[in-house]
Order: structure tokens, then C-alpha cells, then sequence
């Protein structure tokens, strides 16, 4: 197979979804339009006629959200006529597919340079809105009604294992919060944020940062919040990803090609890997795709440095963790915290994933492989192992 690289990778500030959020008054299309002309504008050596394919995710896609998104937004952003675009559905894997199916051709000689990425605008497209699930999935009882739940599903993961508790969900949200403030302080995030202009009742306004954070975040405070999805559940706003709109965008080419352009290697594609679970404890997605990813690479768990794990919910993140015999508070497992305190706007969180290994990479040259993974409604899982260019075969504690 050709070496394939991760070239770079941005992303627009995440907000809160709803009427209250900052991108109320913003299409989801100029979303995805933004991020793509902040990646072109980061790459000025990139040579726009030699991008051989634009695949954007999305989970919903109608209105502002559909018409084949990758073609469309392509042309909104300034890329020529003679490059194509598709759109695709993974829900919560979305971007993380149209990163695979790229490397995938580019590996197999067919593509040189291709961009892949994700936008969700759950404010405008509520998950699952306008969707007519066929009866028979519940009917004939080939999935439980709560299966369609996300937040139940989490909730049976608690049911399934007694050992994740509440509390220790309580703490890795908590945690969560205070690891993506300290980022933000030392001015880790940032650089991967590409501006976007905003307007509101209050006139025109520029979004720099991610809107849902809340580092003041206390145990005690997460343990008076309410359980949504059942009563005396465990599950809680604290312990969830919020409802969240945003939009992601990675470049990937050739390992050859990249050298001919001058554009440096973030990170080198490894393998990747998907994989289906019961629907009703979906979170379980990321264990099965994360062996078989690792199986076919010929590494271990032990091989991982760096982990960015989709934090959908804690105790999803926590039953991956309990799987790998992995602490809770591992220094390699999301050291920037997660999607808890910066959002998950569904397909297009793949990605953010990948740009935020990226810029740990560049600073862990003793870290070798990588790993992003996370869970996909309807009972899916999916994993990617990255390579560091910066190694210096040292390796760390």
C-alpha cells in the first residue's frame, strides 16, 4: 500500500446548538464553506486542481445540511469546477469514514490529494428529525425502542457493568472540563480554529472560540444535575456531550505527492478499522473496531501513546478504558480533555479528533502511534491508528 499522510487539519469553534447558540443565524453549508477555505488558506502550496475528491459528512441531510454537500461546498469555497464532492452517512463517525475512504483510494494509487471532512448543524437538524425508521426494527425485536436513544444506551452501559459508576463518570466529565481549559490557556487549541463570521439580533460578531465550556465544573454540581434519560439514572448533562453545531475539514494525500508539493506530514495513516455491536449499548462500538484495527496493524494496545477518544458520554469512554485495562486518569487518554466540554456536532467530530493528535504529536517526538476512536449510533464502532512523523525513537514513561 502507498504511504498516506494527515497533512493538516482545522475545524470551526464548536456551539451550543439550539436558538441561544451562536450559529443560530448561520447555514450549516457556510459552516463546512468556511472550514474548507480555512484549510485552503492554511495550504497556499496546495494546487487546487490537483484535489481529486471533497467527502463531507453529515448525519442529517436536508435542507441547508444535504444536496451532496462535498460537491457543493467544494464550489462554495472556491475549489475548481473539475473537482468532485460527495456526501456521506456514519452518524457519529461520519468524518472518521470520509477520512478512511480517502486514505483507502489514495492508498490504493487512485488518489493523490483529497479532503475529508464533517459539519453538523444540530440547532437547524435535530438527530433523527425527518427520519421514518422502518417498523420492523422494533417490531419483529431486532433492536430494543431504546436503541434509538443515544442517552439510553449509555444508561444500559451503567446497567450492563456495575463497576462504571456515577461517580466515576462524574469525575472523568469534570475532568474532562478542566483538561480543555488548561489547553485553552496554553494556547493548545486555538491554532486549529478557523473564525467565522456570525450574526445575531445584536448585529455581526466573529466566533474564535468553542462556546459550551465549563471549567467551573464540580462534583458536587454534577452530582445535583438531573438524569434526562430515566429516573434515578446516572446519566447526566455533565456527563454528555452537548447538543452542538461545527464543522471539521482535513487534507490527506500521498506520502510521494506530499513530498513533490513541500507539505509537510502531521501524522502517517496506520490502519483503520469499523465494527458492529448490539445497538442497544452502542458505546461498546469503539472495542471491537479498536482490536481489529490493532490486529491488522500487528500492534498492541500497549503500542498506543496518545489516545483521542469520542467522549459521547463518560461511561462510554469508561467502558472502552475498563476493555484495554486503561485507568481513568491516564495521562495518554485525551490529555486536552473531550467532546464533554467542547461539543460533538455528530459527523463532523471524526476529524477533530485527528487535528488534535496532530498538534500532540508535534509536541510528544517520544510518542510513536496514536489512536482516535469512538462510538456510532446503531450499535458501530470505528478506530484509527496514526503514526508520528516526529519520532525520535525515544520513547517516554
Amino acid at each position: 500500500m502507498r504511504e498516506v499522510v494527515f497533512v493538516d487539519g482545522v475545524r470551526t469553534p464548536f456551539g451550543r446548538a439550539g436558538e441561544k447558540g451562536m450559529y443560530w443565524g448561520t447555514r450549516a453549508d457556510d459552516l463546512a464553506v468556511r472550514a474548507l477555505q480555512g484549510l485552503i488558506e492554511r495550504n497556499p502550496e496546495l494546487p487546487l486542481d490537483r484535489v481529486d475528491d471533497v467527502g463531507i459528512a453529515a448525519t442529517t441531510q436536508q435542507g441547508d445540511q444535504g444536496l451532496t454537500l462535498g460537491r457543493s461546498v467544494a464550489i462554495l469555497a472556491g475549489l475548481p469546477m473539475t473537482v468532485p464532492g460527495y456526501a456521506l452517512d456514519r452518524m457519529c463517525a461520519g468524518a472518521m469514514t470520509t477520512t478512511a475512504m480517502m486514505s483507502g483510494a489514495i492508498g490504493a494509487n487512485q488518489y493523490d490529494i483529497a479532503i475529508a471532512g464533517g459539519v453538523e448543524h444540530m440547532g437547524r437538524h435535530p438527530i433523527g428529525i425527518g427520519a421514518d425508521p422502518n417498523p420492523r426494527f422494533v417490531a419483529e425485536k431486532m433492536v430494543s425502542p431504546d436503541a434509538l436513544n443515544m442517552g439510553m444506551t449509555a444508561e444500559r452501559l451503567h446497567d450492563r457493568f456495575p463497576q462504571l459508576t456515577k461517580e466515576r463518570a462524574d469525575r472523568f466529565g469534570m475532568l474532562s472540563q478542566q483538561k480543555v481549559q488548561a489547553a485553552y490557556d496554553r494556547g493548545d487549541i486555538q491554532p486549529d480554529l478557523i473564525p467565522v463570521a456570525i450574526k445575531s439580533t445584536e448585529g455581526w460578531g466573529l466566533a474564535t472560540e468553542d462556546e459550551g465550556r465549563r471549567p467551573e465544573t464540580t462534583m458536587e454540581g454534577l452530582a445535583s444535575l438531573k438524569t434526562p434519560f430515566r429516573p434515578h439514572g446516572r446519566v447526566s448533562a455533565g456527563t454528555a456531550s452537548p447538543l452542538t453545531d461545527g464543522s471539521t475539514m482535513a487534507l490527506l494525500a500521498g506520502g510521494d505527492t506530499a513530498k513533490e508539493l513541500g507539505m509537510k506530514a502531521k501524522m502517517r495513516m496506520v490502519g483503520f478499522a469499523f465494527a458492529g455491536v448490539e445497538p442497544e449499548v452502542m458505546g461498546l462500538g469503539p472495542v471491537p473496531s479498536t482490536e481489529k484495527a490493532l490486529k491488522r496493524a500487528g500492534l498492541t494496545i500497549d503500542d498506543i501513546g496518545l489516545f483521542e477518544l469520542n467522549e459521547a458520554f463518560a461511561v462510554q469512554v469508561l467502558s472502552f478504558l475498563d476493555a484495554f485495562g486503561i485507568d481513568d486518569e491516564d495521562a495518554r487518554v485525551n490529555p486536552w480533555g473531550g467532546a464533554i466540554a467542547l461539543g460533538h456536532p455528530l459527523a463532523a467530530s471524526g476529524v477533530r479528533l485527528m487535528l488534535q493528535l496532530a498538534r500532540q504529536f508535534e509536541q510528544r517526538p517520544d510518542v510513536r502511534y496514536g489512536l482516535t476512536a469512538m462510538c456510532v449510533g446503531l450499535g458501530q464502532g470505528g478506530s484509527m491508528i496514526w503514526e508520528n512523523p516526529h519520532f525520535n525513537g525515544k520513547k517516554g514513561k
